[in-house]
């Protein structure tokens, strides 16, 4: 019996510090598709040049589920391994993933636990520790929601497993990239809350920031990860407050 092919996807904008590891690292698959959204560093360049077996496409960026689902519908084979560019599968993991999709028992959707890592450093609490995300999955039960801009996720994930091999997760090598980024996913979710009718509320904008740094802070163990931890609690209770403040801005 042939065994199941997968199609590898990642979807990317200047990503020159990641992109050749990430790559290395799905270089077992039947098939890896890149889609960029125009990037300015020498992200094309490396993919051109070290990677020519690549499929590259590009389109502009509107959000997170579109740019996926575009993505996705390059694939051509049966499994789709959905990475983002800091990640980095293990020769474990790996083993794992062929095993288990072989099987006549496999799954439809995997949920994979990730090791997070800021500028560099394990993270071991803050909310990593129960850390799951799916990223392996059979093309037939695949698409994004679209009615989430940012922190998209599948709309069928029925049959569901979860690998027992860690992905790593390189989150952020400064505080700089990730306060950008925490802006960006600020904006997206700002416009998802219009969407959705929700009225900008300046008490709910302090609750949540609030809540955000204490949940992550004191409830996920935030203050064991040391001055790493403090730094994630409080972008996360920005995430929170921006995002009521982009909607602020978009209800004017």
């Amino acid at each position: 019996m042939e065994n199941a092919k997968i199609s590898a996807l990642l979807i990317v904008y200047n990503e020159e510090k990641n992109i050749t590891e990430a790559l290395e690292s799905v270089s077992f698959a039947d098939e890896i598709i890149v889609l960029d959204s125009f990037s300015t560093d020498a992200t094309i360049e490396i993919i051109k040049t070290q990677f020519p077996q690549v499929k590259l496409y590009q389109n502009k960026f509107e959000d997170f589920t579109k740019q996926r689902n575009l993505c996705l519908s390059y694939a051509t084979h049966e499994w789709i391994l959905f990475l983002d560019a800091d990640e980095r599968i293990t020769p474990k993991l790996k083993s794992e993933i062929i095993k288990e999709i072989n099987q006549p028992t496999a799954k439809d959707v995997y949920f994979f636990k990730r090791k997070f890592y800021f500028k560099g450093e394990r993270v071991n609490f803050s909310g990593t520790q129960n850390d799951t995300n799916v990223r392996l999955f059979r093309k037939s039960v695949g698409k994004y929601d679209e009615n989430k801009r940012v922190h998209e996720g599948l709309t069928n994930v029925k049959n569901a497993g979860t690998l027992q091999h860690f992905l790593l997760h390189y989150s952020f090598d400064s505080y700089e990239s990730y306060y950008n980024k925490v802006l960006h996913y600020a904006q997206l979710k700002a416009k998802d809350l219009k969407e959705k009718q929700v009225s900008y509320q300046f008490l709910k904008q302090i609750s949540k920031a609030g809540f955000n740094f204490f949940k992550m802070y004191i409830l996920k163990l935030g203050i064991l990860d040391g001055k790493n931890g403090l730094t994630l609690s409080y972008l996360s209770a920005l995430s929170s407050y921006k995002t009521y403040e982009y909607l602020k801005q978009e209800w004017t």
